[in-house]
């Protein structure tokens, strides 16, 4: 990470407003705070409604480096003062053409996208489909990893069912170059001690509540000196916090003076205040909540780097994560798993003893008996990109028997050493492969003639055990 923060900084400055929940909107409130005046129970509702700073890139790279992830491109469409709009991510897409490199393609900040009112995720959708389509037609050496809008709800919701509407409008193009996962993470990356009083906006009801909770009322004020000398630096701070923390050049004379401030009243709030202490955990808990698709390419990146690009990425535990955002049961997963659609949703599911797996391998074109599996997917990607990288050492050679055994020859080099590392099936490297190439095998007299050598390679991938089947049966005693 400290070369992301060197070239682009750290992570955004995130404000929140705290809106009053509405009870017949539905949607889970995500505060309970006490009642200013109040009966001691009495419990008011707030969303916290993010104003500013509501970006996933940051954290989704830690996310991925959390998860195993390596070297990876960045490509920056803006900065942290402009909206999220599909236009400049398009436009980052269309930069990687020019890049032989990447493997994986991930947006997380699409999920920020606004759509219609009829249509939320039609906006974010209409980015993923353009994903799709570099990967699939227009590079055809990567795979996208997608994450699906409103991933954090569950299918129940009564805004509707988020992995319907994402089956329904994505469409069927290309979808063997991409897997999606559901549901979204909540995860440890923003840790508490990195958030304050300044992400909260509205400061004139934060001092109304903390003011309640503090019992800050003058009336109430100690008249012993040293209760009253905490009683006074509890109003001093409070009042403060809508100060604009400018140098005055006596206390604030350096930025480090500004911080060591701002430090001191948010240590002051935090070991005093439930409230201000349950206003934080609140913002945390909005911030780590995130899509899985970053996670999910370092899982990817870890699996091969030990197993090989062959091995499903899948039964692997998700590190810096606590938990789904959603509890999915056996029976919904398979419903995840298996539509008639053919759209797999890969499942994250939390396991007790095994923490949070990853409990799928499919790619998103579920009904096709090739390309159903990501890790089949993914390794013929990777044998293509090999050998026609590799032949690209003979272009301009003499197109004869000589060049053909050797061309020949590399490619079984190659192919015999994957079959050795598990990489294709079978009991012996011919039955694992066949590399054909020369006049009557793959070429005419006439493809000679026009400069075309032509290689014709029959892989037989390995795929991995996705159901196991167990049988028991009572026998007789013997005995």
């Amino acid at each position: 990470m400290s070369e992301y923060i060197d070239y682009f900084g750290g992570p955004p400055a995130s404000r929140f407003n705290l809106v009053e929940a509405a009870p017949e909107n539905g949607v889970e409130a995500d505060l309970l705070i006490p009642v200013p005046g109040g009966a001691p129970n009495e419990r008011k509702a707030y969303w916290l409604v993010q104003d500013s700073g509501a970006y996933l890139l940051y954290y989704s790279l830690q996310l991925f480096f959390a998860n195993g992830g390596g070297p990876c491109y960045i490509v920056s469409v803006g900065g942290y003062g402009d909206a999220i709009e599909a236009d400049p991510l398009l436009a980052g897409l269309d930069a990687l053409r020019k890049e032989q490199e990447p493997t994986m393609v991930v947006v997380p900040d699409a999920m920020l996208l606004k759509g219609t009112p009829e249509s939320p995720a039609a906006t974010a959708v209409a980015v993923q489909q353009a994903v799709l389509q570099h990967c699939g037609e227009v590079m055809k050496n990567r795979f996208a990893i997608l994450d699906i809008y409103d991933g954090f709800r569950d299918r129940k919701d009564p805004s509707g069912d988020v992995i319907a509407k994402f089956r329904d409008a994505l469409g069927v193009n290309n979808l063997h170059f991409a897997a999606a996962y559901y549901p979204w993470l909540d995860t440890t990356i923003v840790q508490e001690s990195a958030l304050s009083f300044l992400n909260v906006n509205d400061k004139g009801l934060l001092k109304t509540l903390l003011s309640a909770d503090l019992k800050l009322d003058p009336a109430l004020a100690p008249t012993d000196p040293i209760p009253r000398k905490g009683f006074d630096e509890k109003v001093a701070g409070v009042n403060s916090l809508d100060s604009k923390w400018e140098l005055d050049g006596e206390r604030l004379k350096t930025a480090e003076d500004v911080a060591r401030a701002q430090l001191g009243l948010h240590q002051m709030l935090a070991k005093f205040s439930p409230v201000y202490a349950t206003i934080i955990t609140g913002i945390a808990r909005r911030l780590n909540r995130l899509p899985p698709a970053a996670a999910m390419a370092g899982v990817y990146t870890s699996v091969d780097n030990a197993r090989g690009v062959w091995k499903a990425p899948a039964n692997v535990s998700l590190n810096a994560v606590i938990a789904p955002t959603v509890s999915i049961s056996h029976a919904e997963q398979e419903d995840l798993n298996v539509t008639t659609s053919g759209k797999s949703i890969n499942a994250v599911r939390a396991f007790i003893g095994s923490g949070v797996l990853v409990w799928g391998a499919r790619t998103l074109d579920g009904n096709s008996l090739d390309w159903r599996y990501i890790n089949v997917r993914r390794t013929m990607i990777m044998l293509e990109e090999s050998l026609r990288l590799a032949m690209a050492a003979y272009v301009f050679e003499p197109n004869t028997a000589n060049t053909w055994v050797t061309v020949k020859g590399m490619a079984t080099n190659f192919l015999t050493g994957i079959w050795k590392r598990g990489g294709l099936a079978g009991a012996s490297p011919e039955d694992a492969f066949s590399v054909f190439v020369g006049l009557g095998e793959t070429m005419t007299a006439e493809d000679i003639l026009e400069g075309r050598m032509n290689m014709t390679i029959l892989v037989a991938l390995s795929r991995p055990a996705e159901f196991i089947e167990i049988t028991f049966q009572q026998q007789m005693q013997k005995s």
